[in-house]
């Protein structure tokens, strides 16, 4: 997601700098360099952060926030250009204090300094008037947070290798989000991440759901939109703030969990027209699609063992197969107590050809996968009679059901982050733009479900395997 943006860029149209009397923020008191930067809010920004300060106790007080914050923050221009890529390129990296650089910024920065030698005034004891000064202009767009001058100032303590005192009481998840947003913007995540994880030692927040019933679930579905949103919210930071830091083995867990789980934007009923356009909810890199189509996928190897049992009862080819007892009612019988079963977990709708009746299907956008699982393992042992002990769905379904568990516990079923930064297309389940896999049909057998391999998370191979059932064109559970 590496994209520096033009809400994070140089502006030297502002006026000048010296002349003007701003907040300064010594970041470093022997600074050599002077950074000029207005944070611009958009009115939706504003107004979220007055309703989230409104919630706050009483005894938080906390500033309010602002269209527009201006302030100066003194700096070292060498702690800035070894550690931001970002500022070596805006400063003239290489380039030492000569006049050079491919910027206006470097040219001005070179002279300014060159000033400073000339009256014989060392950089770290001069006035912040007389440093240069470099303006920069940093916008709300990709982070929605109002208070982004606390975050960049510790942004800028960072990369001078600041104490971590202060930031340990204002580390929240959209904090650090929009620390880690505001790093990848200036070209310095490395140093950043190895901040989070040594000296901050950030908790990340909890964020997997978890019932106690299927019917639990079905009620979540339907609670308020409010509620999931700010679930999904930072699990959408967790895997945005893993991404850039490059943290492999969060990003996996929280991939993993928005998979599994779902995300109310990748609902087919949505007709959200407001949808919020923080970066993390629409995840760049093609990691949105990545994701959106491997919850698909699953759902979509999930429910054909549903679609196939119920052909199976429903043809003419018989089920029962007790011998000289065989008989037509038994399959009758299965097929009926199948679908009460189904509908009353609401894992089947009726639909007819009324509009109407597309009220009947849930929503699977937010469907736990492994709650669908559970609730189909309850599936009682029917019989029609006492002869018919075997006949039933549940002897035929619990070994696909641990079948499935085992691949969907595997690692396989999140990217790798590595993988999928080197080698897209390998890593990838859904196919490149303009161009369509060769899925092959899927049978399932006695040996698979009896093969060991798939209770071991990293074994050989298992990744490929995941993906070939997963992705199969067509699926057969009778197994032989």
């Amino acid at each position: 997601m590496g994209d520096s943006s033009s809400a994070a860029q140089s502006d030297s149209s502002e006026p000048d700098p010296p002349g003007t009397r701003l907040e300064l923020i010594s970041i470093a008191k022997d600074g050599d360099l002077i950074l000029d930067v207005t944070f611009e809010n958009s009115k939706e920004t504003l107004r979220a952060a007055r309703e989230a300060q409104a919630k706050l106790p009483s005894r938080e007080p906390r500033a309010a926030p602002k269209a527009r914050v201006r302030l100066a923050f003194r700096v070292r221009m060498a702690a800035l250009k070894s550690t931001s890529k970002y500022f070596d390129k805006l400063l003239g990296g290489g380039g030492g204090g000569g006049g050079g650089g491919h910027f206006k910024e470097a040219r001005d920065v070179a002279s300014a300094l060159a000033a400073l030698a000339a009256r014989g005034v060392a950089p770290g004891a001069a006035a912040a008037a007389d440093l240069p000064w470099v303006a920069i202009r940093d916008d709300d767009q990709a982070t929605r947070y109002a208070h982004r001058e606390g975050v960049f100032a510790d942004l800028l303590r960072v990369l001078h290798g600041g104490e971590a005192a202060a930031m340990q009481q204002r580390a929240t998840m959209p904090y650090v989000t929009t620390l880690a947003v505001l790093a990848d913007r200036f070209d310095c995540t490395a140093p950043v991440a190895r901040y989070l994880a040594v000296r901050l030692k950030f908790k990340w927040p909890v964020t997997n759901r978890k019932y106690a019933s299927f019917a639990a679930v079905a009620a979540a579905v339907d609670e308020p939109a409010a509620t999931s949103r700010a679930t999904e919210e930072v699990l959408r930071q967790k895997i945005l703030v893993s991404w850039l830091m490059n943290q492999p083995a969060r990003f996996q867990a929280a991939t993993r969990e928005i998979i599994m789980d779902g995300s109310c934007r990748w609902s087919p009923f949505s007709q959200d027209d407001d949808a919020p356009d923080a970066t993390w909810w629409y995840l760049q890199d093609g990691l949105e699609e990545e994701l959106q189509y491997r919850r698909h996928c699953i759902l979509n190897t999930v429910g054909s063992v549903t679609r196939h049992f119920l052909r199976l009862y429903a043809s003419r080819e018989r089920q029962c197969t007790l011998g000289y007892d065989s008989s037509e009612a038994c399959d009758s019988y299965q097929l009926g107590e199948m679908y009460k079963f189904l509908a009353h977990r609401r894992l089947l709708a009726a639909v007819d050809f009324s509009p109407a009746s597309l009220d009947a299907v849930a929503d699977p956008a937010q469907l736990p996968v492994a709650a669908i699982l559970a609730a189909l393992r309850q599936c009682p042992a029917y019989q029609v009679n006492k002869n018919h002990y075997n006949c039933g769905l549940r002897t035929r379904l619990l070994p696909i059901l641990d079948f499935l568990l085992a691949l969907l516990s595997a690692a396989s079923v999140s990217p790798p982050r590595a993988a999928w930064e080197s080698d897209r297309a390998a890593a990838a389940w859904r196919p490149p733009p303009g161009r369509d896999r060769e899925p092959a049909p899927f049978r399932f057998t006695r040996s698979l479900a009896a093969d060991q391999r798939l209770r071991f998370e990293h074994a050989l191979g298992t990744d490929k395997f995941a993906r070939k059932v997963f992705t199969a064109s067509s699926w057969d559970w009778t197994a032989e």
